[in-house]
């Protein structure tokens, strides 16, 4: 049985340390709150770690994260080529017309009511 002696005495001394640093006092407040919940959870071990104030994010909040990255990114690469696209436009003097992009900005689309507005200001 002196075999035994020094497991029994590490697990003491585990628990001890554990009681010190209020794991212990934690795990079963949290546990109790699981205990006398009415409608029990279909993921105690969630339970546990939010009641115990864990912040990461859900299975469901990571998927949606990463969705979201992946359209972002998406976006970027798409950004980026355009702006590669109109850098060299730019450089080799072609006009932002030549392709199936936006119409210049500084002059408005034509509008029905054409005949009542002002004329523009001469530039």
């Amino acid at each position: 049985m002196t075999s035994y002696r020094p497991i029994d005495s590490k697990r003491e001394e585990f628990r001890k340390y554990l009681e010190r640093c209020g794991v212990m006092d934690a795990l079963t407040k949290v546990l109790v709150m699981l205990y006398e919940e009415a409608d029990k959870p279909e993921d105690a071990l969630e339970f546990v770690r939010v009641n115990l104030g864990d912040t990461r994010p859900s299975v469901a909040e990571v998927e949606a994260l990463r969705s979201d990255l992946d359209s972002a990114l998406e976006k970027l690469r798409i950004l980026e080529e355009e702006n590669c696209e109109l850098k060299k436009r730019l450089h080799t003097g072609g006009s932002a017309d030549d392709g199936d992009s936006a119409p210049d900005e500084a002059q408005p689309p034509p509008d029905d009511d054409a005949d009542d507005a002002p004329p523009p200001p001469p530039e």
